[in-house]
């Protein structure tokens, strides 16, 4: 097993282990900090995504979005995301991975470029803003344009604080996030906000 691939584990098991009281307030201040942000837009398409693996909630900020957002949730397409719009109650389908994604035609579903907004979950960040995903690539691979570009979307991170390790090792095909939001504070590795 690898270093990042034993981080990784140590780091999920870490967070399915968040008791459920501390998970509903970590929502609540995750919500309190993704508000909060400099750079929120005040229109447009926002990328949120099912939680799931123990990964910090989106539910209460996805509840208050200002009347402007359209939150949507990711739907796989070949090997990159897509994004549709979704409310609660609208229809879900399972995907390969077993989380839910909006029912729909992936084809007919928002290319990345079209987001304002996008908060990705991480299992691991650390103080220079570098991330640690599940090891899928799906994020970076669907945001790869953002290497050459300051262009939208804002890429923001949400994880809970204890998430956070010394250092992260940074490979080429990584996306740089804009920043990093935890129920408690922000990280805004980037001058771009």
């Amino acid at each position: 097993m690898t270093p990042r691939t034993d981080l990784r584990r140590r780091l999920r098991d870490q967070r399915r282990a968040t008791p459920p009281g501390a998970r509903i307030a970590a929502a609540e201040g995750l919500a309190t900090q993704l508000f909060a942000l400099p750079a929120l837009p005040a229109t447009g398409y926002v990328a949120g995504y099912w939680a799931s693996d123990g990964e910090i909630g989106l539910h209460v900020f996805q509840v208050r979005l200002p009347a402007g957002l359209v939150y949507c949730l990711p739907v796989l397409h070949g090997d990159q995301l897509r994004f549709a719009p979704w409310r609660a109650g609208d229809p879900l389908v399972t995907n390969r991975f077993g989380i839910p994604e909006p029912d729909i035609e992936p084809a007919s579903a928002l290319d990345a470029r079209a987001m304002a907004l996008v908060v990705t979950p991480l299992v691991g960040f650390d103080a220079q803003g570098q991330r640690l995903g599940m090891g899928g690539g799906w994020y970076d691979r669907s945001f790869a344009f953002r290497q050459t570009t300051a262009a939208p979307p804002l890429l923001v991170g949400a994880a809970f604080a204890s998430q956070q390790v010394d250092t992260l090792e940074v490979a080429p095909w990584d996306v740089p996030l804009d920043a990093i939001c935890t129920e408690s504070s922000t990280l805004m590795p980037s001058p771009r906000l």
